[in-house]
């Protein structure tokens, strides 16, 4: 199944300035090795958003572009709508990109992969799949 990533995911892969090694940057690596990432462009925008140096940014933006956005319709926010009503009713609480990413995932058939604990709890209420981390071979 693809994974639509989101922007947690991305940030723990991308952003920070010791090389992490951890579970999810392995699987990160293993979906991009076998062509299973999906973004779109709220994660994108998240992911660029707040960078201090232009070097940075245009670093980051040059990287993401390997990954064309998914599409988004009409239909991917209406259904957020309802997501956010949804989980509001049972005191959920989460943001609009939050419940577009659940929507995405839901209408394409994708798997969502985060460290976002809230995904968690839509996952209570929702029809969404949460991409787990696989157990890989230690790298030499």
């Amino acid at each position: 199944m693809r994974a639509l990533v989101d922007t947690s995911v991305w940030s723990e892969a991308l952003r920070r300035a010791k090389k992490v090694d951890s579970a999810v940057v392995q699987e990160f690596r293993g979906l991009i090795q076998e062509h299973r990432v999906d973004i779109i462009g709220p994660i994108r925008q998240e992911i660029l958003s707040g960078l201090r140096e232009d070097a940075q940014f245009k670093r980051l933006e040059k990287h993401l572009s390997a990954f064309p956005d998914l599409l988004l319709t009409t239909d991917d926010y209406v259904m957020a709508a309802q997501f956010f009503n949804t989980c509001r009713t049972k005191g959920v609480q989460g943001s609009n990109t939050d419940f577009l990413i659940c929507a995405v995932a839901v209408r394409r058939q994708l798997a969502i992969f985060t460290t976002d604990k809230d995904f968690s709890l839509f996952a209570k209420r929702l029809p969404i799949v949460l991409h787990e981390t696989r157990e890989f071979e230690p790298e030499n």
